[in-house]
C-alpha cells in the first residue's frame, strides 16, 4: 500500500465505510482470524504502513530499557544544575550545599527529629552490661532511642585512659558488634576496626545493622510468610511507601549516637569525632557524615564506588531520583571541607535476585573518587584513597586506613595487642534476639505511619468544596507534586506521533487496527483502535480507551473471552463506540520491574512512561476526524484499575475514568503487615512509591479527577482488598463529590463476583456520561 495523505472526513468516513464492507467476509456474521492479515490490506487512513514483525510488547519493553539507561548514563553530566558550591570559605561552603544535603536527606528519609538521647547500659545477672574488659578498654551493651520505640542497639568501647577522640564504627550489615570488636569469631584481628580504635584510646559506639538474613520477615502472629526476601528489604518496602527507608532509620540511629557523643566530648575538651563503615555500614558512614558537619571525618570502606548501575544492586538500597544530583563523589562533596578516607577493599559479595553486591574495581573506585577533584577545589578538604600495592584491596579496617582517620582526628593510632584480646561474659546472649528487637522495631515504625496516614494525607491535601471550580483549581498543585514527586516525570519534548497501521480485525460491526505512534526515542505507543463501520459522514463519537492489567496484552480485552475481561473492548465497539486497546508496559514480569527500578535512579517510574504514552494517545485519537475529543473515556482493570487513577487525573482530555477491581486503600495494600494479600507477601516490589503513603491514596488520587466523573467496579470475590476497605476509600469520594453537588456523577458497583470487569453498571456509565445511546 502507498503511503497514504491526510483525508478530508467525508472522504475518510466513506473509505472506512467502504473498507469494513470489502472486508465483511463472504457471509452474514463470519470473522476472519484474529491475525495480521496480508500487506495489501488497507490500513487506517492518515497513518503509514506498519511493518514491523514480531512482539511488539518486547519491542516496546526493549526500546523503554535502552531510553532509561540513557537517561542514568546522562545523570552524571546533568547533577551539575542542581548544584551551587561556594568553597570560598567552610562556612560559606555550608550555606551553599544546605539545601542539596536536605534533598538527600528527604530521599532516604531522614526526615523526623530525633529524641533526646539517653545512652542506657543493660544488663542483668546472666548478661551483665560490662561485656568485657581488656587493659585498655571496657565494652558495654547499650541501647539508644532514637524515635519513639526504635532504639539502636550494640556496644559501647570505653578507653581506659584519656579519651582521645570518638567514632562510631559501623560494621557491614552481616556482621555484628561483636565480631568488630573481637568478641566473636567472624572476622581476623586485622578487621577488628572498633577494636583497634579503642586500644588508641578513642570511645566507640559500634550500632547492630538490620542484616541480609529473612527469618524474621512475614508476621509472625499469623503465620504468614512473603518470598524470601532479608529484614533489610522487608523493613525497605513498607518504609519506601510512607517516606523513610532503611538506610534513613540506620543513618538516624548514628545521628542519635553523635548527639550522645558530642555532649560527652563537650564535657572532656571537644575531643574529636568520626565515622567509620564498611560494605553497608560503610554507605551508612558516607550518608552520616554528608548530612552532619558535628562528624569532623569519616572511613568508608568496601562501599564508595560509581553508583550509575545501583539499578543492579539490592533493592534496599533503591534511593529515589538519586542519580539525578547524587553520585558517591557528589555525597562526599557534603563531607567537604571535613576530612574523608576511602579505603578500596573486598566488598560484601551477596544475591538477592532482584539485586545483587559484586566486587568494586580500583580503578572504578579510584575514578569515582578522583571526580571529587572537579566540584571542591584543592586543598579545600583533606581526603585520602587508600588500597593496597598496585591497586589491591586492603582490610577492611587496615592499619593504613585506620591510621589515616585517626591522624584526621589528631590522634596517632596505637600499635596492635594481639595477646589482650576481650572475652565475652555473657552466658546467653543471643545475637538473633537482638536482631529481631532491631526489625520488628523498624517495622513497628512504619506500621505506626501506615495507620495514621490518613490523618497525614489530610493535612497533606485538606480539601476545599467551596464549588467544583475552586476544588479543581486547588488541585492543580497536588497534581504537579504526584507527577513531578511520586510518578516522576519524564520532561522530554513528545517526538511528533508518526501514527503507522495496519488492520488485524474484521468484525461484523467494527474494523481494528495495530496502531503505533512514537513518544521519545526508543519509547512508543502502542494499541488496537477498534473503528464502527456505521460511521456517517461529519459523524464524531465518543472513545473508550480499554486498559488490560498485570501481563496482559491489547487483544486480551477484545478476544478470546479471558476470564477477566471477557471481551469488554470488543462488546464496547458492538455499541457503536470507538475503542481504544493501549499496552501498558508492565508486562514480563521482572521485566518490567527492572524497569521501574532503573527509572526510580532518576526519579522515575512505569508510570513515567505511561504517562507519556498516554498523552500522545490522546493527542493522535483527537485529531481523528470521527473521534469527539471532548469525549475520551478511560476504563481500566486490575494493573488497568491502577492506571485509571494515576493517568486520567494527570491527564485533562480523559473526561472520566473508571477503575475496576483495583480500587482501595492503596496504602495498606502496599505496605502494611497485617494483611495478606497486600504486596508485602508477594513477588511485586515495584509496588511501592516514595512517599506515596503519606500524600495519596486511591481517595486523593480521585480528588485529582473533580469535577470529571469517575466510577468503581468492584466483584465481591476480588482478592485485591476487603470490600470495607474499598468501601471506605470510595465513601471519601463519594462524600467530596455530593458536597459540590456533583453526586450523578460518581457510581460504585458491587456485584457477585471475582477480579474480573462486570460491564453492566458501567457500561450505563459509560452511556451517560458519554451521551451515547444504548444498543
Amino acid at each position: 500500500m502507498s503511503r497514504c495523505k491526510p483525508l478530508s472526513f467525508p472522504r475518510l468516513a466513506s473509505l472506512l465505510w467502504a473498507a469494513a464492507a470489502a472486508f465483511a467476509g463472504p457471509a452474514a456474521g463470519a470473522e476472519k482470524p484474529a491475525t495480521m492479515l496480508a500487506d495489501d490490506v488497507p490500513l487506517l487512513p492518515g497513518t503509514r504502513p506498519l511493518a514491523w514483525s514480531g512482539d511488539l510488547a518486547d519491542r516496546l519493553m526493549d526500546g523503554a530499557h535502552r531510553f532509561i539507561e540513557g537517561k542514568i548514563a546522562g545523570s552524571i553530566a546533568g547533577r551539575a544544575k542542581y548544584w551551587n558550591r561556594d568553597d570560598s570559605s567552610p562556612g560559606a561552603y555550608e550555606k551553599s550545599i544546605a539545601a542539596n544535603r536536605q534533598r538527600l536527606m528527604k530521599c532516604i528519609g531522614v526526615i523526623e527529629k530525633r529524641l533526646p538521647v539517653v545512652m542506657e547500659r543493660f544488663g542483668d545477672d546472666e548478661n551483665p552490661a560490662l561485656v568485657a574488659q581488656t587493659t585498655r578498654f571496657r565494652a558495654y551493651q547499650v541501647r539508644w532511642e532514637v524515635l519513639e520505640g526504635v532504639f539502636g542497639e550494640g556496644l559501647l568501647l570505653e578507653p581506659s585512659g584519656r579519651i582521645a577522640g570518638q567514632v562510631v564504627a559501623l560494621p557491614d550489615a552481616d556482621h555484628t558488634p561483636e565480631q568488630l570488636v573481637g568478641l566473636h569469631k567472624g572476622l581476623p584481628s586485622g578487621q577488628q576496626a572498633a577494636r583497634r580504635l579503642a586500644e588508641s584510646g578513642f570511645r566507640v559506639i559500634v550500632p547492630v545493622l538490620v542484616d541480609r538474613d529473612s527469618r524474621f520477615t512475614g508476621n509472625p502472629g499469623t503465620g504468614w510468610k512473603c518470598p524470601a526476601y532479608s529484614h533489610r528489604e522487608w523493613i525497605y518496602r513498607q518504609a519506601f511507601h510512607m517516606g523513610r527507608h532503611v538506610i534513613g532509620y540506620e543513618v538516624q540511629k548514628v545521628l542519635a549516637a553523635v548527639d550522645w557523643l558530642r555532649q560527652k566530648g563537650a564535657g572532656e575538651g571537644s575531643a574529636r569525632l568520626g565515622v567509620f563503615g564498611y560494605g553497608e555500614g560503610g554507605l551508612i558512614a558516607l550518608d552520616a557524615a554528608a548530612i552532619d558537619s558535628r562528624i569532623d571525618a569519616a572511613l568508608v570502606s568496601g562501599y564508595f564506588d560509581c553508583r550509575q548501575s545501583v539499578w543492579q544492586e539490592p533493592i534496599y538500597r533503591n534511593v529515589w531520583g538519586l542519580l539525578r544530583e547524587f553520585g558517591d563523589a557528589e555525597i562526599a562533596s557534603l563531607i567537604a571541607p571535613r576530612g574523608l578516607v576511602v579505603e578500596y577493599s573486598a566488598g560484601p559479595e551477596v544475591d538477592h535476585g532482584n539485586g545483587r553486591l559484586a566486587r568494586s574495581t580500583f580503578d572504578s573506585v579510584a575514578a569515582e573518587f578522583r571526580r571529587i577533584d572537579a566540584m571542591v577545589r584543592p586543598g579545600f578538604q583533606e581526603r585520602r584513597l587508600v588500597a593496597g600495592p598496585s591497586g589491591t584491596p586492603l582490610g577492611p579496617g587496615s592499619p593504613q586506613a585506620l591510621g589515616q582517620l585517626a591522624g584526621l582526628l589528631g590522634v596517632e593510632l596505637a600499635p596492635a595487642m594481639p595477646g589482650d584480646l576481650p572475652t565475652d561474659r555473657r552466658k546467653s546472649f543471643d545475637p538473633a534476639a537482638r536482631q529481631r528487637r532491631q526489625v520488628r522495631q523498624l517495622e513497628g515504625h512504619v506500621q505506626g505511619l501506615v495507620q495514621s496516614a490518613h490523618r497525614t494525607r489530610s493535612a497533606f491535601f485538606p480539601v476545599d468544596v467551596k464549588s467544583p471550580q475552586a476544588f479543581a483549581r486547588s488541585a492543580e498543585k497536588y497534581k504537579a507534586y504526584l507527577w513531578e514527586e511520586v510518578l516522576g516525570k519524564l520532561s522530554d519534548p513528545l517526538l511528533p506521533a508518526n501514527p503507522r497501521s495496519r488492520k488485524i480485525y474484521d468484525r461484523p460491526k467494527w474494523t481494528g487496527y495495530d496502531v503505533v505512534l512514537d513518544v521519545w526515542p526508543e519509547v512508543f505507543a502502542w494499541g488496537v483502535l477498534l473503528v464502527p463501520k456505521d460511521l456517517k459522514p461529519g459523524q464524531r463519537r465518543p472513545v473508550v480507551v480499554c486498559q488490560h492489567g498485570r501481563g496482559g496484552l491489547p487483544r486480551d480485552v477484545i478476544e478470546g473471552d479471558h476470564p477477566a475481561y471477557h471481551d469488554f473492548a470488543a462488546r464496547l465497539a458492538d455499541r457503536g463506540l470507538v475503542v481504544f486497546a493501549p499496552h501498558n508496559l508492565y508486562r514480563g514480569e521482572d521485566r518490567y520491574r527492572w524497569l521501574s527500578r532503573k527509572a526510580n535512579t532518576v526519579k522515575a517510574s512505569l508510570f513515567s512512561f505511561i504517562l507519556g504514552q498516554h498523552r500522545q494517545i490522546l493527542d493522535w485519537l483527537g485529531t481523528l476526524p470521527f473521534v469527539d475529543a471532548d469525549r475520551i473515556a478511560f476504563y481500566g482493570l486490575s494493573y488497568g484499575g491502577e492506571t485509571a487513577v494515576r493517568v486520567p487525573p494527570l491527564l485533562d482530555r480523559y473526561c472520566l475514568s473508571i477503575c475496576s477491581a483495583d480500587f482501595n486503600e492503596w496504602t495498606r495494600k502496599v505496605a502494611a503487615t497485617d494483611y495478606p494479600n497486600g504486596f508485602m507477601f508477594t513477588i511485586e516490589w515495584e509496588m511501592p512509591y516514595f512517599a506515596m503513603g503519606q500524600t495519596f491514596s486511591y481517595a486523593e488520587l480521585v480528588y485529582l479527577l473533580v469535577p470529571r466523573p469517575f466510577m468503581v467496579e468492584r466483584g465481591h470475590a476480588d482478592g485485591v482488598a476487603p470490600d470495607e476497605w474499598v468501601a471506605y476509600e470510595y465513601a471519601k469520594v463519594r462524600r467530596v463529590y455530593d458536597l459540590l453537588g456533583l453526586g450523578d456523577r460518581t457510581a460504585i458497583e458491587f456485584f457477585n463476583g471475582p477480579h474480573t470487569i462486570h460491564g453492566q453498571g458501567t457500561f450505563e456509565f459509560l452511556h451517560k456520561h458519554l451521551g451515547w445511546p444504548k444498543p
